[in-house]
């Protein structure tokens, strides 16, 4: 069983900067990924990261490469993401995801199994 919690989520301002949190219990880290989506009322889940646990292989959504930046701490057994120049358009509800894999390389982005409560984000303008 996969538990996950995140935090770290608040306002800020357009251009500003923050960093959200996921802790993570799982009864192995071997053959793990988690990862980001975000989500808009009235809208679908989106992409947003995601970090391979052994080894810290990322993947970013187009849209926030670059200014975002995905990371995790084994011996804290959380991952990060840190958004930098931040948009209003990317108020959202940040949820922290994650699932186990047999290829990082062909795991698809829409194939996370265990999803957190999420976290509110949003950017004043």
């Amino acid at each position: 069983q996969v538990q996950l919690a995140e935090s770290g989520g608040g306002l800020v301002q357009a251009g500003g900067s923050l960093r959200i949190s996921c802790a993570a219990t799982a009864r192995t880290f071997s053959g793990f990924a988690m990862g980001w989506f975000r989500q808009v009322p009235g809208k679908e889940r989106e992409f947003v990261a995601a970090i391979r646990w052994s080894g810290g292989s990322t993947d970013y959504a187009d849209s926030v490469l670059g200014r975002f930046t995905i990371s995790r701490d084994n011996a804290e057994n959380t991952m990060y993401l840190q958004m930098n120049s931040l948009k209003p358009e990317e108020t959202a509800v940040y949820y922290c995801v994650a699932t186990y894999y047999s290829s990082w390389r062909t795991l698809s982005r829409y194939s996370y199994d265990y999803w957190g409560q999420g976290t509110q984000v949003t950017v004043a303008s």
